[in-house]
């Protein structure tokens, strides 16, 4: 193809970019191509996988994608940057200055940090109690502990209205495919146990007796982590559980099974043609949004108060944002990733679906923290790459960078399995080493003193480049937040937000591709969804350069964020360019391709996961069909509580305005 070059950007340097409001960088917008699905789809992935129609095509997808031009060819003076770690040294640089925060012992357990955490929130049931004959609220963590502790109802029964609930859930006209595994006679073991300590007197913590899901990319013995699919568990048996699962037990929850999510997390849908499609509460016609579909759809059913995901693009914020509950994607390296599918080494992390931003700091004070061994997860490791990572320790750094580049020339899907697979090259690339992170610090949410000065950077043609419905409702939901508490929202201009975007694509596909290579020669392509064997071929497609390119994107970018970060403390935007879309019959057995309607809902998604930076979106309101929008605040590196105090702002002024959901449990209370 080299006679079909495409002429590449030439980026100007970051110093040079003006990121003012009156700044000329223009917001670029790529075409996207139309929605497939059924037999449509069927016909382009077997083109996609001959050889040389395939490689044809895949050459014009990503030229008319802008791949070519804005990543591929592209001239950029930055060095690659490829794991988005935030050292301490870089976070005072950019000015945290947190405030009415309260420091926690770094070495405390989960059960003594959920505890501090509880300590950090107002006392204000009473209230909120109040509000649930005035409107629509859901029954959070501290309503069950208080439940549990006064008697008013067990864990044991809840578990039993949670069973009957999700077996009502299943059934026709409309199953809502919450869960791909959920088993009643563990959740009644847990249950039960949980049960006599409340009978004791001596519950575990908080979280003691609280129903939690888990999204099915997340290790939860004793179920099998397929990821969405028919055949994964089969390749990568389930031995234990995730490390922050584990925390959670510890903590005394309900562990009530594996949500259903988009087949690989290859799609932002939900529509999972093995599993079922994941219906929203709010219009069981409509999609969740995905991929951690399931997680958002039993927090907004009422099934859980809490459930965990996998946010890789957007993946906890978006259909958490869909289906009218907070989601919460905290700094890249925060929660440690051990137990998690490694589909994704550099974009992945935990996120916490809550039914209030209470809920999601609980679970996130309980399973937060480095693990003590400062292990990562990691996959086989072939012979031929242990050889490489020790090729390269040999070096002196600025040799080891050269030679480095040469081995993922060669080969990069040897060199991204050796240099992010390998505990000896840490903590060059650790992906959880404790140095990078600070002093653990909760928020006081429940200081008398509100936080001041906050400033949202906001640049009004991305955040307005959403539904109108989504655009008037957030600019309302800010401005109202900006004059409730004296903050101020400063206009700023945040260049190559598409290019930024490809660049996430070809480092999800390129991590994603070396991670199933070894399982690919083995499978049955009969057992992929008709999309995902499309994303499959496509995650394929990326190249040596091209992943090299799109981390010198990442760096470039970075340095871009910081610079914001130093005219404002968060920056703002919709969650998602459009509220949920319709479930069509056709991608039921098929699943779908949809470009136009993906590209709305991940719009806003990347920098929180490109550049690793902390993220939670809030219910602010609904469309006119009565569907959920959030609005989303992105933060500096490390800055959780601020986010925190922030999205809690947030929720004090919408949470009388919350609406019942179509489809909702009230677990205690039977249906």
């Amino acid at each position: 193809m080299g006679l079909l070059r495409d002429a590449g950007v030439v980026y100007k340097p970051v110093e040079q970019i003006d990121l003012g409001p009156c700044s000329n960088e223009s917001y670029f917008k790529a075409d996207k191509a139309p929605r497939m699905a059924g037999f449509l789809l069927k016909i382009f992935a077997w083109f996609l996988e001959s050889r040389i129609i395939g490689a044809l095509l895949l050459y014009i997808v990503k030229k008319n994608n802008q791949v070519h031009k804005l990543v591929s060819n592209a001239t950029l003076e930055e060095p690659p940057m490829f794991v988005p770690l935030h050292p301490i040294t870089d976070c005072i640089k950019t000015d945290l200055n947190q405030q009415e925060v309260k420091q926690i012992d770094s070495d405390a357990s989960p059960p003594e940090r959920v505890q501090q955490a509880i300590k950090c929130i107002p006392v204000t049931s009473e209230k909120l109690l109040a509000l649930k004959s005035s409107c629509f609220r859901r029954w959070t963590i501290a309503d069950y502990s208080r439940a549990y502790s006064t008697g008013e109802i067990t864990p044991l029964r809840v578990a039993e209205h949670f069973i009957d609930a999700v077996r009502e859930s299943c059934s026709p006209p409309l199953p809502m495919s919450f869960f791909i595994n959920s088993d009643a006679e563990d959740i009644l073991r847990q249950a039960t146990e949980s049960t006599l300590r409340y009978e004791r007197g001596n519950p575990i913590s908080a979280l003691d007796g609280v129903l939690i899901a888990i999204k099915d990319e997340i290790d939860c013995y004793p179920y099998p982590t397929t990821g969405g699919t028919k055949w994964l568990h089969k390749f990568r048996p389930c031995t234990g559980d995730a490390c922050c699962v584990m925390r959670l037990r510890s903590c005394g929850a309900i562990l009530v099974g594996k949500t259903n999510m988009h087949e690989l997390g290859a799609g932002v849908s939900g529509i999972n043609p093995h599993y079922g499609p994941i219906r929203n509460p709010y219009d069981p016609k409509k999609i969740c949004g995905g991929s951690s579909s399931g997680s958002a759809a039993v927090v907004s059913s009422g099934l859980c108060p809490v459930a965990l995901g996998v946010d890789s693009g957007g993946s906890v914020r978006m259909p958490a944002s869909l289906c009218g509950v907070f989601g919460f994607k905290p700094t890249f390296g925060c929660i440690p990733h051990s137990g998690v599918l490694p589909l994704n080494w550099t974009v992945g992390t935990v996120g916490i679906l809550a039914a209030t931003l209470d809920d999601a700091f609980i679970v996130y004070a309980a399973i937060s923290g480095d693990l003590p061994s400062h292990k990562a997860t990691t996959l086989p490791v072939s012979t031929s790459s242990i050889r490489s990572v020790k090729i390269v320790q040999d070096h002196q750094p600025f040799k080891r960078k050269l030679i480095m580049t040469r081995l993922f020339l060669l080969n990069h899907r040897v060199f991204i399995r050796a240099i992010l697979s390998s505990d000896h090259f840490c903590p060059f690339f650790s992906l959880t080493h404790g140095y990078f992170q600070p002093k653990v610090q909760f928020p006081l949410l429940n200081s008398t003193k509100p936080i001041s000065n906050i400033r949202f950077a906001k640049y009004g043609e991305w955040f307005n480049d959403c539904s109108d419905e989504i655009r008037i409702c957030c600019s309302n939901a800010l401005n109202l937040l900006c004059e409730h508490y004296k903050w101020k929202t400063v206009g700023v201009t945040i260049p190559d937000i598409e290019s930024m975007l490809l660049a996430h694509y070809v480092t999800i596909s390129s991590e994603c591709s070396t991670s199933l290579s070894s399982h690919m020669e083995k499978l049955d392509f009969a057992e992929i969804g008709w999309d995902v064997r499309v994303a499959l071929r496509v995650c394929g497609a990326f190249h040596g350069k091209e992943y090299i390119q799109a981390q010198k994107m990442r760096n470039r970018q970075m340095q871009i964020h910081n610079n914001i970060f130093a005219m404002a403390d968060v920056i703002v935007a919709p969650t998602t360019g459009r509220t949920a879309y319709s479930i069509v019959d056709d991608a039921l057995k098929t699943g779908e391709v949809d470009c136009i309607n993906g590209a709305a809902l991940i719009r806003y998604q990347i920098a929180g996961n490109f550049l690793g930076l902390p993220a939670v979106t809030v219910p602010v309101g609904y469309d006119k069909a009565g569907l959920p929008i959030g609005l989303q605040f992105i933060g500096k590196p490390w800055s959780e509580p601020t986010l925190m105090h922030v999205a809690y702002g947030m929720q004090a002024l919408c949470i009388s305005e919350y609406r019942k959901p179509k489809v909702f449990y009230d677990l205690f209370h039977k249906n």
